[in-house]
């Protein structure tokens, strides 16, 4: 049976998954669509840097927040000389490592969804005096719904799965380990082989869950009778 370090490691993942996807959320919308219906000058770059985490070694990615967000990071030093808020090794530090790494399939999969949004229709709305936030919300939203849910599920089975880049900014006290720091520490421990068990089965239920979730929400094609 699952025991309360199990238990605690399996809150502790949803809540940084959940807490990344309502920091992905709107970041991810609004690129995916930016990506989607606008060329500029940088597009491509920008698409680039967006997607980086994807190849990136994602012990890489976390050093690089902790770069960035460490005590005497570049955002982390005025953060907290100024607010005194702390960003490296806290929870919200391990919520910002989920969201680095779950952006690009929130983003891709917007991007994806709403390109498949038929631009006349949009265009139409626009026509009749729908400013760009209504026609949005009222055309390209409910059309491109399924695809944006379905990228945010995997976005957030992404984060709750995250390990490379949650380690480097972790606080790993009890209490505060996801089910993958705590596999980690189980299995560099002595006899931990069926805790080590007991949480993997909970990971792949949960990435189980997960798939199979996106599956029912991506869209289908429709074939094409010849």
């Amino acid at each position: 049976m699952p025991t309360s370090a199990s238990w605690s490691a399996l809150r502790m993942s949803l809540e940084v998954g959940a807490g990344a996807l309502l920091l992905l959320l709107p970041i991810g919308i609004a690129l995916g669509w930016l990506l989607a219906r606008h060329r500029f000058r940088g597009r491509t770059l920008l698409e680039a840097v967006v997607l980086l985490p994807l190849v990136l070694p994602p012990v890489v990615t976390g050093y690089a927040l902790l770069v960035l967000f460490g005590r005497r990071g570049w955002i982390g030093e005025p953060l907290f000389e100024w607010f005194g808020l702390r960003v490296a090794f806290t929870t919200f530090g391990m919520i910002l490592a989920g969201a680095a790494v779950g952006l690009p399939l929130l983003v891709r999969a917007v991007q994806l969804a709403v390109e498949n949004v038929d631009p006349d229709l949009e265009s139409a709305a626009r026509n009749l005096g729908a400013g760009p936030w209504e026609t949005f919300r009222r055309i390209t939203f409910p059309l491109a719904r399924s695809g944006i849910l379905a990228g945010a599920l995997l976005a957030f089975a992404r984060a709750v799965g995250e390990f490379g880049a949650t380690v480097m900014i972790a606080p790993n006290t009890p209490g505060t380990r996801t089910l993958a720091l705590e596999i980690y520490r189980e299995a560099s421990t002595p006899g931990g082989e069926g805790a080590v068990a007991r949480l993997a089965i909970l990971s792949v239920l949960l990435s189980f869950l997960a798939l199979l979730g996106t599956e029912r929400l991506a869209p289908r094609r429709r074939r094409v009778r010849p």
